[in-house]
């Protein structure tokens, strides 16, 4: 402990003027390393390879004045020693004179975040002869943000669908693979917070809260150039990774301008100009192409209006063409004549944005903060062969003339009631509300008017059933009901059609020529199982209903209503039979003789009234005996 603080004293006694010279690190042991008051990284030496012998660096990590810094250890893979004697890491705080470690392989620390209870800490790190060890890797950023996370942390080390994390600054530079663009997502293995600056999302310089979703995998993810980093082309995996990012339109721009251009005369003797209205992305052919021998030319965009630019995507000048710019400077006006550079979020220095490696690859580059204003000039300031591009802007449509309020909620206000007129009851309205409110009462509205309709028209629908189902007497569709309704009677039906089959009941004397006729009965498909009921229809005092058929099993023998049994003696005619001749000297009987007329004499077989007399015919009595009266 007492080197340890002996260490800290000697770096302290550095003094802050050695730290602001070393960009807040001092030693031959410091490898990757980018600092600023909100978020940082910092690296040992040769990281993730093996850290040199006998080395030190010290980081000096200060947030702003009233915070807290939190610190996670991303990696810390430090050859093994007793009490870390060979190889450490310290971390030091010189307000509250509290120290964290020392740190090595077998020391490791208890948790991957540290919350300390001040504003300014001291990294040391020092190592001496050892054979292995990756070093280390520390991010930090402010208590303000709980949720940091090191730049090592990979997508599929979550589970959950959504994603809200902040990343530090300077995590571009570290070790990792990302798979995948910003219009198809990531592979679910990219290192997260790197990919989030290929993307756009935010700046390697101040790092930031990102958002995302893990959704369904593709099969194949694409690479693309963007922000500075390059991407790998990858395959299928289960999960991908989307970025959320607002206001990343393709701005429509209204006119192109330059400072020069080239106009080509090719080996045939034709003209080829490469125009400024060349300079379009989605122009076919060549691009715009500035004269031969200008250092510094410029491309314009003008917008139309003011626009919220968010970024900027470059291409060369064709595949037959192997022009391309590979590194420029962006400036913007809203009115055209005062002009001023883009320095992304230091604000110190112009800043110069990487450009293409081929003639026809696109690649993006995000402005962070985004640019507000109409006009967008963009200065080469390397290129292959020759000054040519095409280039679209991103934004949105609608340029915001100031920041949005932070959300509050909101707190209902007293309205003064004039004294002089009484208060008229209603529904007061929220202005900010009013359009939700109202949507809502339309839909509930609309709601109650459906369903009335509905129950208005189903009720409807069954009184006009009902009537109908009355005059069926009981009977839907062949299947009779078990109760029957008295609604079917004899005195409230009117008589059967005549398309039901009917047949003729005994003559009642006096009305031979006027007979009745019964009701049919229903088709019975069993006769043997049951004896044939009567068809005849009882009287007309007596009432009647219609016989019942649940089934062709079901006869109307079960349910005797009406029918009565048919006479014993035949209905239509009296059999015949020969009669048998009488006994000798036996009168016959004149209930066994029959009645014939008498026949005319034309009819007879022996002639008119001149013919033989009626009785001394021989076969008179032969012919007599087989006439019979027919049946009226």
């Amino acid at each position: 402990m007492a080197l340890a603080l002996a260490l800290l004293r000697r770096c302290l006694l550095l003094g802050p003027l050695g730290l602001r010279t070393a960009g807040g690190q001092h030693g031959d042991g410091c490898g990757h390393t980018l600092l600023t008051p909100q978020s940082g990284t910092l690296s040992s030496r040769n990281y993730p390879g093996t850290y040199p012998n006998h080395t030190t660096c010290r980081w000096r990590l200060r947030t702003p004045p009233g915070t807290f810094l939190l610190l996670t250890f991303g990696d810390v893979d430090l050859e093994p020693s007793e009490r870390c004697a060979s190889s450490s890491l310290l971390l030091t705080d010189p307000q509250a004179g509290i120290s964290y470690g020392p740190y090595c392989r077998n020391a490791v620390p208890a948790t991957p975040l540290l919350v300390t209870n001040s504003s300014t800490v001291t990294v040391l790190f020092n190592s001496t002869s050892h054979r292995s060890g990756r070093g280390l890797l520390l991010s930090y950023a402010t208590t303000q943000h709980p949720d940091l996370v090191s730049c090592l942390v990979r997508g599929t080390h979550y589970t959950q669908e959504h994603i809200s994390v902040y990343c530090p600054a300077g995590c571009k530079d570290i070790d990792g693979d990302i798979w995948g663009n910003p219009s198809q997502g990531y592979r679910d293995t990219s290192v997260l917070c790197k990919a989030a600056v290929h993307a756009g999302v935010i700046a390697d310089e101040q790092g930031g809260q990102v958002t995302l979703a893990r959704e369904k995998g593709i099969t194949l993810y694409e690479s693309a150039f963007a922000n500075g980093l390059h991407s790998k082309r990858g395959s299928l995996s289960e999960k991908r990774l989307l970025f959320h990012k607002a206001c990343a339109d393709v701005l429509e721009v209204a006119a192109f301008n330059a400072s020069s251009w080239w106009h080509e005369v090719d080996a045939l003797g034709q003209d080829r100009a490469w125009g400024a209205q060349r300079a379009a992305l989605s122009t076919t052919g060549h691009s715009w192409a500035a004269e031969p021998g200008s250092d510094a030319a410029w491309l314009e965009l003008d917008l139309g209006t003011r626009r919220n630019i968010t970024g900027i995507i470059t291409k060369g000048s064709s595949g037959q063409h192997d022009y391309y710019v590979k590194s420029y400077c962006v400036s913007s006006s809203r009115d055209g004549k005062n002009w001023r550079p883009y320095r992304g979020s230091s604000g110190q220095e112009d800043k110069v944005f990487e450009g293409n490696t081929d003639s026809h690859g696109e690649v993006s580059n995000a402005f962070i903060p985004p640019i507000v204003g109409r006009y967008v000039r963009v200065t080469p300031q390397s290129w292959h062969q020759r000054m040519a591009m095409k280039v679209a802007l991103l934004g949105c449509q609608s340029a915001r003339g100031r920041a949005p309020r932070p959300y509050a909620p909101s707190v209902p206000r007293e309205v003064p009631v004039p004294t002089s007129h009484a208060p008229i009851p209603g529904v007061a309205l929220d202005p900010e509300k009013a359009g939700s409110t109202l949507l809502l009462l339309l839909l509930i509205g609309g709601f109650v008017l459906l369903s009335s309709s509905l129950l208005v028209l189903a009720f409807l629908c069954r009184r006009k059933r009902k009537p109908a189902a009355e005059l069926n007497c009981g009977t839907m569709k062949g299947h009779p009901k078990l109760d029957p309704s008295p609604v079917c009677s004899l005195q409230t039906l009117p008589p059967p059609g005549s398309t039901l089959a009917s047949f003729p009941t005994a003559p009642a004397p006096g009305d031979l020529m006027s007979p009745e006729y019964a009701e049919p009965d229903l088709l019975q498909l069993s006769p043997s199982s049951q004896p044939a009921p009567s068809t005849f229809k009882p009287p007309l005092d007596e009432g009647y209903t219609l016989p019942l058929v649940l089934s062709h099993y079901d006869t109307p023998g079960r349910h005797h209503e009406y029918a009565e049994p048919l006479p014993p003696e035949p209905e239509y005619a009296t059999p015949f039979t020969e009669p048998e001749p009488a006994a000798a000297g036996v009168p016959m009987s004149p209930s066994l003789r029959y009645h014939t007329p008498a026949p005319r004499p034309a009819e007879l077989p022996w002639g008119g009234p001149g013919g033989a007399a009626w009785g001394d015919s021989p076969g008179a009595e032969a012919t007599l005996s087989h006439v019979y009266q027919e049946a009226l």
